[in-house]
Formats: C-alpha cells, structure tokens, sequence
C-alpha cells in the first residue's frame, strides 16, 4: 500500500509540474493527490507497520501491534493535526495577501514606486534581492515574497521580465529567512523545539545565508535578462486614487512586522497576530473609505448599496484563492507521506547509508553531506517534514552547529524547485511561473548559491 500511495504522489507531483502541457490547473492534482492518499492510507490502516507522530517528533511505539479502531483513532488524531497545521499557514497567507490587497486598494504601493529612481533592470534587481534578503528575516519569507512580488507587478509592466525577479526574489527571501527565527517555518521549529538561539543562529547563518543571496543576484546580474531599462507602467486609470495611500502602505506594513512581536509577546501561532493586524487595517481602510465617499457627497444608504467599494470586500475578492487551494493539496499530500514515517526513513536512510562522507559535525558523527542531501531533499518534498524528522533523529544539545546546518540547508534548499519553498509556491501562484521554465533559468543559480553559502559555513563554525 505505501508503494501505491508513492505512486500516487509521483503521479500528482509530475502533473503539477507539466500543468502547462496538459492544461490542468496545478490546484487539481494537488487536492486529488491528497484526498486519493489519505484514502488509501484509511482503506489500508491495518497493513501499517509504523506511523509518525508529528506532534512528538517520533515513531509511535508498537503501532503495529494495536487494533484497527486504535489505529483508525490515531490516523485521525493525525489528520486533524496537519489540518490544523495547515491550516495555520493558510490563514496567516490569506492575512498577509488581504493587507496587501487593501494597501493595493488604496494605492499604497505607488509610495515605493516613487522611491525607485532607477529605470536599470539591474539596479531593480539590487534593490528587490536586498529588499527580501532583509524583509524575509523581519516578517518571514512567505509574507515578504506576496509584498514584494505585489510591489514588482506595480513596477514591471513585462512579464517575462517580471518572472526573472520573481525568481531572484524567491532565492533572496529563502536565504533571508535562514538566519532568522521568524525568518522561516522551519527555522522557527528548530527554535520553538529549542534547538537553536536567536544570537548563535545569526553568528552561525549570517553571513552563509548573505552569500547564498549575494552570489546568484551577482551572476543574474549579468545575464541578459537583467540588461538594460524597464518600461514605464502605465497609471491605472481604473484604481481608485486616496490621499491615504502611504498612511496605508505603512499602516499594513507595519502590521505585518507586528506580528512576529504579536508571537513573541503572547506566544501565539502568527496567525492570531496576522488577523489581530489585518481588523487594525481593516478598521482604517473602512473609516478612511467612508471619509472618501463622504467627500465625494455619497450618502450613506447609496454606500450601502456599493458594497464592491468597501476596500475589504474588494479586497478579498482579489485574493487568489487556486493559490490557497493548492497550497493545502501539496502540504496536506506530503502530510500523508510523513505520517506513514516515510520522510522519516528517507532521513535515516541517508543517515544510515553515508555515515562517513564528507567532514563530520560533533555529536552523532553527522556527515555534512547528509544534511546537504536534506537541503536537496527539501527542493522535492516540503522541507517541514524532513525538519521534524531530525528532530526526532538527532539528540544534539542546544546551539549545537548540527541545528544551525539543518537550518541553513533547510531554508535555502528549497529554492532549488519552486514548489520547494513557501515562498516559491505562493511566486508559482501569484506569477502562474512554468516549473520547467524555473528549472532551466533559476534553478542552476539557487544550487550554486546553496553551495557557496554551505561552504561559507562549514568555514564559519571551524572560527566559533
């Protein structure tokens, strides 16, 4: 049955990325690979012979051994427990892409646009890499990838230029969110599961995270893509133009920077301080379009009826919703694989298999290569899984430099596929970019920056 529920994911996997080919939203594949999964893994729950617990980080003991109801227990125990998780990423994405769809509503975004001098295509590139290389570590990559692709579709007008950035972006955003504890959902569970501190994962990762950004926007730098001036954008006549347009560029901003003080403060999951954030904006947008029609001499029962002009309506209606689906189809079908301990093999088998390869970490005698083989890994399946499975592996103490490479590799990895990352899912969505297309021009550029910055750091932990 798990050779079945593999070839399942194979299959979903393979059509996400010819979605181009075959003419089928990446979002189905996603969501039937997922139902057909935990379907098959219900139909032949008694055939299992280990299941893992994500919550403990762990092979459920004598799983083998207990009944079918037991077993029909656990499996549903678990279900809800990725849903949840799930879910958890879906509405703190659905906040984040809300903010940013109000501050759009308001033309907030035209305030950065004026800041932008420069028409060079690799000045832009500069400013954008450097941009989410910064932002990503403040209010994490995924929320700093919509701002700043929101940004470049209100700068770019070219959409095959705008991919190429898009790309960039991605590559800066995942290597930003590295050396960050809020920077990147897995950073964050090496955190949370005090693996690793604020002030050794910064010593440790800044400086290897820094040139797996500055290398590839370097090279890119120089690739015809990125070669001469931007067209001017067209102002959109259509968008409704508001005095408050920086006072709500700032105001959603800075909500959304809130919300890892919001975590830190309450030790709540983000996405309580996300929508905490997007009713503070809301309220704002609200008053401030009121005043608006209030101007324009609209009464109040004429405004009633033109609720398309009420800037959270409007902007939830913007919301890209294929997005949010697919992302739940993706996550909640690796999920399956995890739960059946899958990951968690793949893990040990490397750990297992090439004990000896490449220079050994303290403690368990992790060879570097293993957990650059995990960076790999997290490319092709989500990298949360494979974290948590080295959680489980490894007994290491806190700020042992073991954590801080799992970190690193985890983090940066995934930006080797587009669907390896939060990020590049959400610049997948939000771009509709071809999974080849990114293969042959981004892909190449993430790997090397990878490699520089594992190097970086293999020199780095040998000073402290």
């Amino acid at each position: 049955m798990e050779t079945i529920i593999i070839l399942v994911f194979v299959l979903g996997y393979l059509a996400i990325t010819v979605e181009h080919s075959i003419k089928i939203d990446k979002l189905i594949p996603a969501l039937v690979m997922m139902a057909i999964s935990w379907a098959l893994i219900s139909l032949g729950i008694d055939s299992f012979t280990q299941w893992f617990d994500s919550a403990n980080h762990g092979l459920v003991d004598g799983f083998a051994s207990l009944g079918h109801e037991s077993k029909m227990h656990i499996m549903e125990e678990t279900l809800l427990h990725h849903l949840g998780k799930t879910a958890e990423i879906l509405v703190f994405l659905l906040g984040a892409m809300t903010i940013v769809e109000i501050i759009d509503y308001f033309d907030g975004f035209s305030t950065i646009k004026s800041f932008i001098k420069t028409n060079s295509k690799r000045k832009i590139l500069w400013i954008f890499a450097i941009l989410a290389f910064v932002l990503s570590a403040i209010i994490d990559n995924l929320t700093a990838t919509i701002v700043l692709i929101s940004i470049l579709q209100k700068i770019v007008k070219d959409r095959d230029v705008r991919i190429w950035y898009a790309g960039l972006i991605i590559i800066a955003a995942n290597a930003g969110g590295a050396w960050s504890p809020i920077g990147d959902v897995t950073t964050t569970m090496l955190w949370i599961g005090k693996k690793v501190t604020t002030g050794h994962l910064f010593a440790y990762l800044f400086v290897p995270s820094l040139l797996c950004m500055l290398v590839p926007t370097f090279i890119a730098s120089f690739m015809p893509a990125f070669k001469g001036t931007l067209e001017k954008v067209e102002v959109d006549t259509d968008k409704p133009k508001s005095k408050f347009s920086s006072t709500m560029l700032y105001l959603g901003l800075g909500g959304i920077i809130s919300v890892p003080i919001f975590k830190t403060v309450t030790h709540l999951p983000p996405y309580v301080g996300m929508m905490l954030a997007l009713g503070v904006v809301a309220i704002f947008a609200e008053i401030y379009s009121n005043s608006k029609f209030a101007i324009s001499g609209i009464d109040s029962d004429e405004h009633k009826e033109h609720s398309s002009h009420s800037p959270v309506h409007h902007s939830l209606s913007k919301i890209e919703l294929p997005s949010i689906l697919f992302f739940l189809g993706i996550l909640m079908a690796v999920a399956a694989l995890e739960s059946l301990g899958i990951l968690f093999g793949f893990a040990g088998t490397l750990q297992d298999t090439m004990p000896m390869l490449g220079t050994e970490l303290h403690g368990e005698g992790v060879s570097d290569l293993v957990v650059l083989l995990l960076g790999v890994g997290s490319a092709v399946i989500d990298n949360v899984p494979l974290v948590a499975a080295s959680l489980g592996m490894f007994s290491e103490p806190i700020d042992n430099e073991l954590w801080h490479f799992i970190a690193y590799s985890a983090g940066t990895g995934g930006s080797m596929l587009i669907i390896g990352s939060a990020a590049g899912v959400v610049a997948m969505g939000m771009e509709k970019i071809d999974f080849f297309w990114y293969i042959k021009k981004i892909s190449w550029l993430a790997l090397v920056g990878f490699l520089v910055g594992a190097v970086a750091f293999m020199f780095t932990r040998t000073l402290l």
